[in-house]
């Protein structure tokens, strides 16, 4: 999962920064909220986290402009005001939800998973595919009662087309979706990845779990619960 960060606070930044990276997130940052304006409209993410607080652009006017761009994927907003006044303010502006600063990063992931499941129409942190199942809590991913080990890399890709099954994604949007800003966009790295997943989720090819869709993309089949 991608995610955006925009916070002037450059040693918070750093540090929210680096505990979603141990998360299994792809972290883009933007210190300021023109700079964070202009990265949500080049980017897709799967969910922003806004300071309120942010010079050139603050984070409710960020957060409006987005709205009325029809950027809609879900936004928490980080603010040091804690009255309930100025958290219906935030979230009438378009944000989904707010955390008061101080607070726990293990909370702020908690959010962030929430939102994720909530936005791909998952209520539990445990999603079943077949006999396939992760927990975004944990990070655990089995089939039936096996546990299976994936790389991170690995593990953001197949938590993301479990997110989406039955949907077809491009090799360019998973690599928007599991890597930063930087990384190059014609690598053929999410074809070695594929690879490696089917390797390891089903490697006798009996429930044909990732399906290749010549020149569109990849698919994960929808598989029977009793499967």
């Amino acid at each position: 999962m991608r995610l955006l960060l925009v916070e002037d606070d450059l040693a918070l930044q750093q540090n929210i920064k680096q505990h979603l990276i141990e998360a299994q997130y792809t972290v883009d940052v933007a210190s300021d909220g023109e700079e964070g304006l202009f990265q949500a409209q080049e980017y897709q993410y799967d969910v922003a986290i806004i300071d309120v607080g942010l010079p050139k652009l603050d984070g409710l006017s960020l957060i409006s402009q987005l709205r009325e761009q029809d950027i809609s994927y879900p936004i928490i907003i980080l603010t040091a005001r804690d009255s309930w006044q100025d958290k219906v303010v935030g979230l009438d502006a378009g944000a989904d939800d707010y955390l008061s600063k101080p607070f726990q990063l293990e909370e702020l992931v908690a959010r962030i998973n929430a939102l994720i499941r909530r936005s791909a129409g998952k209520a539990s942190p445990v999603i079943q595919n077949g006999p396939f199942s992760i927990n975004t809590r944990s990070l655990e991913i089995k089939q039936g009662e096996q546990i299976i080990n994936l790389s991170g890399s690995e593990y953001k890709l197949f938590e993301y087309l479990m997110l989406h099954p039955g949907s077809v994604h491009s090799k360019s949007r998973l690599i928007e979706h599991i890597y930063d800003q930087d990384f190059d966009l014609d690598s053929n790295v999410i074809e070695v990845f594929i690879r490696r997943l089917r390797k390891k989720l089903d490697p006798d090819n009996q429930y044909q779990l990732i399906e290749t869709l010549r020149g569109q993309g990849y698919r994960l089949r929808q598989l029977d619960p009793n499967a």
